[in-house]
């Protein structure tokens, strides 16, 4: 099994991402909508195709991904049928299963924290994605969304503290920097629901936590009740100029080939040394000598009114030029994916010497 934890520090949101090793088909649960393209780009880095993106309930904190990845992924968007939520492939209930590969998934009707949550239980029942039901040391509050705080000591209860007690959980948020925790844990030290605890304990403590409703409730929920579609079905940062990708170490890449049949239309930046530029491997023509090291400094001779497209010998220092650059204030900026040694093994054209400067 394939498997990932990703964070998003504005909510306090984790994503999972997980793959069967064999066939590559994946699924991602709890997605968000502003870490598409840094979850994209680990998809795509590990060679996965996404058959489902699954929420564990309609999010009052955040606006889903799943819309973003449909779009993207050709994925099939999951949700408890109890919300009846426009645009959803996939409405599922207790006791449903989603097979990705030679994985699955099944789903247990989890609900209190609101009426549709659910929970994702691996096919060995080695892992639980409880949302906002279950959290490490703590449950989802109950106050809002058709919250009931009796039918959520029962679905803690019944659905989740009846897995095995070695059983990982895995929470839909975590502001505490706890990543994963177990059943029996829960069970033993959940100050909410676990050890001697009743159910008249538990409503007691839930009913009078005294938080603050979620910023983003009035935006996230009414956007999450369409899958996270947005209106004009705009997607955030989307890039116009050239097919450019982000890298999951954050890295905008753009693919040789391109660059060479555009090359007129681009600002050609060589981050390496003089002595490389004039070297066996040559440089691009019309390409303009930055050394990275003193790329900080030079940043007046870089212009704005077009693209700029950063080049090294093997792609590494480019990429940290185009960090650089965009932290500066620079938008529209690309690293040429495999540098000069891609472009040589490509027998890509416009390749000049020293003489050509």
């Amino acid at each position: 099994m394939i498997f990932r934890q990703l964070f998003d520090p504005v909510s306090s949101t984790y994503t999972y991402l997980l793959g069967c090793s064999e066939l590559r088909d994946a699924v991602v649960i709890d997605p968000v909508f502003e870490q598409h393209d840094r979850d994209t780009a680990l998809i795509r880095e590990l060679g996965l195709k996404v058959r489902y993106v699954l929420d564990t309930h309609v999010h009052a904190d955040h606006v889903t991904g799943a819309w973003l990845m449909r779009e993207a992924l050709n994925a099939e968007i999951v949700l408890s049928a109890r919300y009846g939520v426009e645009g959803v492939d996939v409405p599922v209930d207790h006791g449903d299963v989603l097979a990705f590969g030679n994985s699955s998934l099944s789903v247990r009707a989890t609900p209190g924290h609101t009426n549709g949550c659910v929970t994702y239980v691996s096919s060995h029942r080695d892992m639980a994605f409880t949302g906002d039901c279950l959290m490490i040391r703590g449950a989802g509050r109950t106050d809002f969304q058709a919250g009931d705080v009796h039918e959520l000591w029962r679905s803690i209860r019944e659905e989740i503290f009846t897995l095995p007690d070695d059983c990982l959980i895995y929470p839909g948020h975590d502001y505490a920097g706890r990543t994963v925790s177990t059943v029996i844990e829960e069970k033993r030290f959940n100050p909410r629901i676990g050890g001697d605890a009743r159910e008249e304990d538990f409503v007691g403590y839930m009913e009078n936590l005294g938080l603050p409703h979620p910023k983003l409730i009035d935006i996230a929920v009414p956007a999450n009740m369409h899958c996270g579609r947005p209106a004009g079905d705009a997607t955030p940062g989307e890039v116009t100029w050239g097919p450019v990708t982000m890298t999951f170490a954050g890295v905008p890449e753009i693919r040789a080939d391109w660059v060479a049949r555009h090359i007129d239309e681009l600002f050609v930046l060589d981050v390496r040394s003089p002595g490389e530029f004039d070297g066996d491997l040559g440089h691009l023509e019309g390409a303009h000598l930055i050394p990275l090291d003193t790329l900080r400094e030079r940043l007046d001779e870089i212009p704005k009114d077009r693209p700029v497209v950063a080049v090294c010998q093997s792609g590494k220092r480019s990429a940290r030029a185009a960090e650089i650059l965009l932290k500066s204030g620079y938008t529209r900026v690309a690293n040429v994916s495999g540098g000069l040694i891609q472009w040589l093994r490509l027998a890509l054209p416009y390749l000049g010497s020293h003489n050509d400067r």
